[in-house]
């Protein structure tokens, strides 16, 4: 390969992280979690502290409890949300959230701007020992036998060589991670241009989120509370010029707003304005050999449906206990495979669903315009009564529907549940008690690592099998008992919720293996040898 240098012995960390926005952050909190050398870098010289990336999706929230960040994001944001939806002078109100989801902690979409997000999980990061080096940008990477040869040019013009066993490209849409491994960025850019801006506003109604929708597009008010009361986003008409000037004036954020609304709402005070085109882009591949796209670097889309960051988050959970176990030793290189089968169709969705509700939202054609203007106000009202409809396209959009089930690591074992959810799907969640202590089922199984969940009455502990396996994977397996009875050391099921979502009952005893993202990987019976298989073949170096 031309410019290949040689190999160096040893590679000087695991996993370079490039990139600190939400997804880089988040990978750098969990291979910290398992003491994964890593450098973790970022050519920017401080976090962003506008508003961006606004809510935090139900899913995102769950997978980030394993971390520890959860409770104070919920303090800091705004969960009590509403819409409504304006259509000229009539005012459609929207409440997308009391429909009864009961399988999760978290049944709304979180409010909180991106700035206090990264800033949340930033500290944390600090807190597990992990250095961000600001200013230090990679300028070339070059793929070795047994590592990654990385460039990097710190900002007092000092340059090194690191050696990393894996990269990850967390650097956004621009990213130099994806154009240094030669993977393609698929898409096109939207031909509008769009307005972003936070600021103050008066003329309309606090704590709801509002979207005017006319011929011309939609402009959307959301509450941010921090670092202003409202953020914008407003199309400019399509017979404006496309501009990649950023410079945006108050006085035509004014206009723009004039221009959707029916009544009389006067912006002041603001603190970030610019102008901004939309993409639709996704990497042709997640992987390349030792290199790994996540985030923004893999797919960039519209905001629709606030699902980009929670997608790059996702991302980064996915790959994190992956590339912790490979690196330690601990699993089979081949473990690193089943990350794009898993997140690739996930992005490919992504893409898809927020392209196609862009395109309802902006579309010049005559038959769509007439669907939006006219239409949806008669539509919308009578398709929020239907509770199962929005029931699941809450799920759809909360990402709580992610699922695994083609994935090489999700595996259904003999005898299991005839109902609830396979391999490959999220664990549920349900209130349980654990000593005494009122918890969930999702908390309980938070720690670092697998978790088999034995599942039924308290007959069904096979003491040395389940001991065998605990002893054997030590600090990598833990095991519990989830039971309708009371027992001591027992996940006390006290509502029956919990069996009841997993399938299983005290005639039907089951075990469910947990990954670290909290998807189910193995599911079997009351026999344990299926899963003691599995977990051979998953996990190495580990004596009999």
């Amino acid at each position: 390969m031309p410019g290949e240098r040689p190999e160096p012995v040893e590679p000087d960390v695991d996993v370079l992280v490039v990139g600190a926005g939400p997804t880089g952050l988040t990978l750098a909190a969990q291979l910290a979690q398992y003491g994964t050398r890593l450098r973790f870098i970022d050519r920017q010289l401080d976090r962003v502290h506008e508003s961006r990336a606004l809510g935090v999706q139900p899913r995102t929230l769950e997978v980030l409890a394993g971390l520890g960040v959860t409770d104070e994001l919920v303090d800091r944001g705004n969960q009590a949300v509403r819409l409504q939806m304006h259509f000229g002078r009539r005012v459609v109100p929207v409440r997308l959230f009391d429909i009864g989801i009961d399988d999760t902690a978290y049944p709304y979409l979180l409010f909180v701007s991106q700035a206090e997000t990264e800033r949340i999980i930033g500290e944390h990061v600090t807190s597990c020992g992990v250095n961000l080096e600001r200013g230090v940008e990679l300028t070339e990477i070059i793929q070795t036998g047994r590592c990654v040869s990385c460039r990097l040019r710190h900002r007092n013009g000092r340059e090194e060589t690191l050696n990393a066993r894996y990269v990850v490209g967390c650097d956004g849409a621009h990213s130099t991670v994806r154009d240094q491994a030669g993977i393609a960025f698929e898409g096109s850019a939207y031909p509008q241009t769009f307005v972003l801006a936070d600021l103050e506003a008066e003329g309309i109604a606090p704590d709801w989120a509002h979207a005017f929708i006319s011929a011309n597009g939609i402009l959307f008010f959301f509450p941010l509370g921090v670092p202003t009361t409202w953020r914008i986003l407003a199309m400019r008409p399509r017979a404006a010029e496309p501009t990649v000037e950023p410079t945006v004036t108050l006085a035509e954020v004014q206009a723009l707003i004039d221009g959707y609304t029916t009544t009389r709402v006067r912006v002041r005070d603001p603190v970030w304005m610019t102008n901004f085109r939309l993409h639709n882009r996704g990497a042709a591949h997640y992987r390349a050999g030792r290199v790994f796209l996540a985030g923004d670097a893999a797919h960039i889309h519209s905001p629709a449906g606030a699902q980009g960051m929670n997608t790059g988050i996702q991302d980064a959970i996915n790959l994190g206990w992956k590339l912790a176990l490979v690196s330690a030793g601990l699993a089979d290189p081949r473990l690193l495979d089943s990350y794009e089968p898993e997140r690739a169709p996930v992005g490919r969705m992504v893409l898809r669903f927020t392209d196609r509700a862009f395109t309802v939202a902006t579309s010049p054609s005559p038959v769509v315009r007439f669907a939006r203007t006219q239409l949806a106000p008669l539509l919308v009202p009578l398709v929020l009564r239907l509770n199962a409809g929005r029931a699941l396209g809450f799920r759809t959009v909360s990402q709580l529907a992610i699922r695994y089930r083609r994935s090489p690591l999700s595996v259904e074992g003999p005898d299991a549940p005839r109902h609830g959810p396979r391999a490959g799907d999220r664990l549920p969640d349900a209130p349980i008690t654990q000593n005494g202590r009122a918890v969930t089922l999702q908390r309980a199984l938070a720690a670092t690592g697998f978790h088999l969940l034995l599942c039924g009455s308290t007959a069904f502990r096979p003491p040395a099998a389940a001991a065998r396996l605990a002893d054997r994977y030590a600090g990598l397996v833990a095991v519990h008992h989830l039971t309708s009875d009371v027992g001591p050391g027992t996940l006390h099921d006290h509502t029956g919720a919990a069996l009841r979502r997993l399938g299983v009952d005290d005639s039907r005893p089951a075990h469910f293996l947990v990954r670290p993202d909290g998807y189910i990987a193995f599911r079997g019976g009351i026999d344990l040898s299926g899963v003691r298989a599995y977990l051979a073949r998953m996990i190495i170096g580990v004596s009999e």
